[in-house]
């Protein structure tokens, strides 16, 4: 079975994620890193550390390493916003029936066995297996929960509004005051659309490959996650007769960081705090084995570890504020963050 792996310049996450496969996934996989910049020197060490591991680089890939200089030397923002996802598309086509597909920063906490999975998935007629959920249990609220196996429940959403796909692009996108006019007459509210996330796990799925390349078709190069959900939708419509159709495990096996970010481009708070140069610093520390990419785990990295490499160039307070801010917005629906 695939284990897929998006990066893009953060080798000291990427180092910490395929190091928890290696201690707690088993079975018969193969982990495959689709990396969309992350700089040469970096991928070696990957590669000597991890020579189970296949390393693929995405088109944009030399452009990428150019932008990474160039902010380094003047500061010029990386564009985040450039995303590879033909790219991750083409090699989950290409990849097993059944399929993990995570990033970088995100990394297994709990045993699991990937056959035992895949057989599962395929006798109770599963789509995808939530692997984690961010702590998040007050989502719970909106399933119907019920044990299908000893690892597994099934986790069947609740009163989802499921409509044609020209109803549903009208409903997500509000065309034609589509759901403007549902909430005046109180069909729905503010969190009516975030329900549908019941049907999809962008960084901690177990995926049947089908259901995976039906959610991220017609990306045009971008993550839409309006587009995903409605492409979830309606093919969840089709099988929603299925009890088993998402599941999940009944305990959590991964963790992501609320404190990183590839890019600056969708975390811009105002504060006095480059992510760019911030990862530079460490992906440093870490090539030159100062930086432990194990350092508190199975948590993320302790921020006062963090401060050990970065304090010198960087405004420490400035990061701390930025990554409050980074950290709240995931705590506001939720999320447990520690």
């Amino acid at each position: 079975m695939d284990i897929i792996i998006k990066s893009f310049n953060r080798p000291f996450y990427l180092d910490r994620c395929i190091s928890s496969i290696n201690k707690y996934v088993s079975g018969a996989f193969r982990i495959k890193v689709l990396d969309d910049g992350t700089p040469e020197q970096y991928l070696d060490k990957i590669r000597k550390k991890h020579p189970n591991v296949e390393i693929l680089f995405s088109d944009n890939y030399e452009r990428k390493i150019k932008a990474i200089k160039e902010n380094l030397l003047t500061g010029k923002s990386v564009n985040g916003f450039e995303i590879p996802t033909k790219f991750w598309y083409d090699n989950v086509k290409n990849a097993s029936d059944y399929v993990i597909v995570t990033e970088d920063d995100v990394w297994f906490t709990q045993s699991i066995n990937v056959d035992e999975l895949s057989q599962e998935a395929k006798n109770l007629n599963i789509n995808l297996i939530k692997l984690g959920w961010l702590g998040n249990e007050k989502d719970m609220d909106d399933l119907i929960i019920n044990s299908i196996s000893k690892n597994l429940e099934s986790a069947q959403p609740k009163d989802l509004l499921l409509f044609s796909k020209k109803l549903m692009q009208a409903f997500f996108y509000n065309q034609y005051k589509f759901y403007t006019i549902l909430y005046k007459l109180g069909k729905v509210n503010h969190f009516t659309q975030l329900k549908f996330w019941a049907l999809n796990s962008i960084l901690m799925g177990f995926y049947k490959k089908e259901y995976w390349l039906e959610i991220w078709k017609d990306m045009d190069g971008k993550v839409d996650e309006k587009r995903q959900l409605i492409n979830a939708s309606l093919f969840y419509k089709k099988n929603k007769n299925n009890p088993n159709f998402i599941s999940k495990l009944k305990l959590e096996a991964m963790k992501t960081t609320f404190q990183s970010s590839a890019t600056n481009s969708y975390h811009e708070y105002g504060f006095d705090f480059d992510v760019n140069r911030f990862n530079h610093l460490i992906n440093e520390a870490w090539l030159k084995d100062e930086f432990d990419a194990m350092e508190n785990f199975p948590k993320d990295f302790s921020i006062e570890y963090f401060k050990r490499f970065i304090s010198d160039t960087i405004n420490f307070s400035e990061f701390e504020k930025w990554a409050n801010r980074f950290r709240k917005q995931y705590e506001i629906m939720g999320c447990k963050t520690e």
